[in-house]
């Protein structure tokens, strides 16, 4: 783990991370941009992930908008450095129905201990896309101790 986050390449180390998410795993989410302060994750479209009524679960949405903004701040952080979620505001603007769904984080303001990151999710139908998710999230720097 000490080799993940001391890496110089901040797309590697978040690429590292991500890879030991055992949550994104299990949802089959990957990562699909990382840029430095925006992240894409995508998620295919999976039943199970439902709710009754065949959107995509808000706590589903909600998981891959956390790790999309986390990951956008983390992009800009230094090695040695791990980020968490202090707090998130969603908003839902459509059911999120689709063939796959696409988290945007992106760093609006970075700062020395917190960085606030606005998150959307769209969901995709072939290449239409709805935006189903906005949200801002608050990402907080942390040094492993």
């Amino acid at each position: 783990m000490a080799e993940l986050q001391s890496s110089t390449d901040p797309a590697g180390r978040v690429r590292a991370s991500f890879g030991q998410q055992s949550i994104m795993v299990l949802l089959g989410a990957t990562l699909d941009v990382v840029e430095p302060g925006r992240v894409d994750i995508a998620l295919p479209y999976r039943a199970d992930l439902c709710q009754q009524n065949g959107f995509l679960h808000a706590g589903i949405s909600t998981t891959i908008a956390d790790s999309a903004g986390g990951y956008a701040a983390y992009t800009l952080f230094g090695p040695g450095e791990d980020v968490l979620t202090s707090e998130f505001k969603m908003n839902f603007l459509a059911p999120a129905k689709g063939d796959r769904y696409v988290a945007t984080g992106r760093v609006v303001k970075p700062g020395k201990r917190l960085s606030v990151c606005q998150v959307e999710v769209h969901a995709y139908e072939g290449e239409q896309a709805t935006l189903c998710v906005i949200g801002l999230l608050t990402a907080v720097r942390v040094t492993p101790r």
